[in-house]
């Protein structure tokens, strides 16, 4: 079968390889297993590779290379405009060369994505909205563009829309969907973690404003003048990165909390088995990886009630959802540190629950949606 990937991720060459980042290409090797050859049109990097990249391992693969866009300025929109009829003559022409359409959204290059799909009713095709699908949610117009496009049934033919999470009222070809991280055989004992000593604190992700890092910084220093004895580790990068690491210098806090900058996927995994809580107040996810992927090792998630999450902790059951509000947050992390059983009996819901869905069951559910 010929696979067409249709997406906006930068991808970067190295040698011979195609690489891209980490957990996007892990969900897309799942899906290259069982096709021929595969042909992906996607914007280029010239970046050079980071510990967050992967490379594909796909037979046959190539890169229709297409230049990026967006329209956020007078001048971007005007580019926008000359590249165009490239983008789509790209596009049309690797559909027309396709078995099986993919498209990932939300993003611009999916947006013409869902428009160029409409022309290929008889191919069989899967989206993949890796955003937000709350229907109450506050979106941008093209995010809600993609919604419309892809769920109207008179439009969008022979196609499976995955979405994160369970909403009411959706078209039949809207399918509640996941994503895995780690496989069975990294199911491993997790110690008890006890709440009477040194209490770890994670954050895992970009460091931009809409993932709210600093929230993370200011409940640990809220903490420790409470006399609590923690430490925060913080993973990843990005334009708050510098604010962050200033904020810290400024308040005499490098010693508590520890920025580690990007790593790569086993050294997060050996954070989250030591880790008591992640702290995660997100403006906006679609699924929110790193709070599946604590779940997974008793980490208990303190997270914001944005897209699936409701779902994923049960309204409360396998974690605590609160407001991006300081005291709140607190609120949550004392209330399990005066109740060990309480903190226990969650993570352990947590853990079961995430290790339900591991890249074994992701890669079977794959399977299926590719032959039916």
């Amino acid at each position: 079968m010929k696979f067409a990937i249709i997406t906006h991720v930068n991808h970067k060459y190295q040698q011979n390889d195609i690489y891209a980042y980490e957990p996007y290409v892990r969900e897309m090797n799942l899906w290259g297993k069982s096709m021929d050859a595969c042909k992906i049109v996607a914007p280029i990097s010239y970046d050079p590779t980071s510990p967050i990249d992967s490379k594909y391992n796909f037979n046959l693969i190539s890169l229709e290379q297409i230049p990026s866009f967006n329209l956020l300025s007078i001048k971007n929109k005007f580019l926008t405009l000359v590249k165009l009829p490239l983008i789509i003559y790209k596009i049309f022409k690797v559909c027309f060369w396709a078995d099986h359409i993919h498209i990932r959204c939300p993003g611009n290059i999916g947006l013409l994505g869902c428009f160029v799909q409409i022309f290929f009713p008889f191919k069989k095709k899967t989206v993949k909205y890796a955003g937000n699908w709350d229907p109450k949610s506050k979106q941008p117009l093209s995010y809600r563009i993609q919604k419309w496009v892809v769920s109207n049934i008179f439009l969008t033919h022979n196609c499976k829309v995955l979405v994160y999470g369970k909403w009411e009222n959706q078209s039949k070809n809207i399918i509640p969907f996941f994503t895995a991280t780690y496989k069975e055989s990294d199911i491993v004992p997790i110690p008890i973690k006890k709440l009477n000593d040194h209490i770890k604190i994670i954050f895992v992700g970009t460091f931009s404003k809409s993932k709210q890092p600093i929230l993370s910084v200011k409940a640990t220093e809220e903490l420790l003048r409470k006399g609590y004895k923690v430490e925060l580790n913080m993973y990843g990068d990005g334009s708050e990165f510098l604010t962050i690491k200033k904020y810290i210098e400024i308040n005499n806090l490098g010693k508590q909390i520890i920025l580690h900058g990007n790593q790569d996927k086993e050294i997060i995994k050996l954070a989250f088995q030591k880790a008591h809580f992640l702290i995660f107040l997100s403006k906006s996810e679609g699924w929110p990886k790193v709070v599946a992927e604590a779940m997974f090792w008793s980490c208990i998630p303190i997270s914001s009630k944005v897209s699936c999450i409701p779902n994923m902790l049960e309204n409360g059951k396998r974690g605590s959802i609160v407001e991006p509000d300081l005291d709140e947050i607190l609120k949550s992390v004392i209330s399990y540190i005066n109740d060990e059983e309480c903190y226990k009996k969650t993570s352990n819901l947590a853990k079961l629950w995430s290790q339900k869905y591991t890249l074994e069951v992701f890669s079977e559910e794959i399977e299926k949606l590719i032959e039916n």
